[in-house]
């Protein structure tokens, strides 16, 4: 790690970011997607030595470095589940069935799959309830209030626990059913 060099909006900066696996740097360097992000293809999941990134940043007041080694699925975060549904199940006044897909970016979801923990509240409740995790992409939620509408999000992580969650869906909104 080298000296930190200064961050000013006055001052131009030039990152130069590579990646190295098991002593090899990998040709070329990172792909920027963002002001302070960037991709590597072609990397392998399970690698028995870390990928080190090197950072260095260049202004003319001089130039620091950094590495920063990682496991690949160390660093996994799907995105988060999508398409969630809410339905009343006919008859059941405390039941909800929750219905979603895994992320549309997830690749192979039947051979890599994703675990899934469920937020809910009451409409008027600003205390969430969060439960799971669960293998599926349904459940039925039981015990909610009859009559209420309830709010709900789900996220969603590496089944084999790697990584982090996912950030929560999107709300879906949804009320048990009620006798006509």
């Amino acid at each position: 790690m080298g000296a930190s060099i200064s961050s000013s909006p006055d001052v131009p900066r030039w990152e130069r970011v590579t990646m190295k696996e098991a002593g090899w740097w990998q040709a070329g360097e990172g792909v920027r997607t963002g002001p302070r992000s960037c991709s590597f293809g072609d990397v392998q999941m399970f690698s028995l030595v870390p990928y080190v990134v090197n950072v260095t940043a260049v202004n003319p007041l001089g130039a620091a470095s950094a590495l920063l080694p990682f496991l690949l699925e160390n660093i996994i975060k799907p995105d988060p589940p999508e398409d969630l549904r809410v339905s009343p199940i006919p008859g059941e006044t405390k039941k909800l069935l929750l219905e979603w897909s895994p992320p549309g970016s997830w690749p192979f979801p039947e051979y890599f799959p994703l675990k899934y923990r469920i937020r809910y509240a009451r409409e008027e409740d600003s205390v969430t309830k969060t439960i799971g995790p669960y293998e599926q992409t349904s459940y039925t939620l039981t015990g909610v209030q009859p009559g209420t509408l309830h709010h709900i999000q789900v996220a969603a992580k590496d089944f084999t626990d790697s990584g982090e969650f996912s950030a929560w869906s999107l709300p879906a909104w949804g009320k048990p059913w009620t006798e006509p």
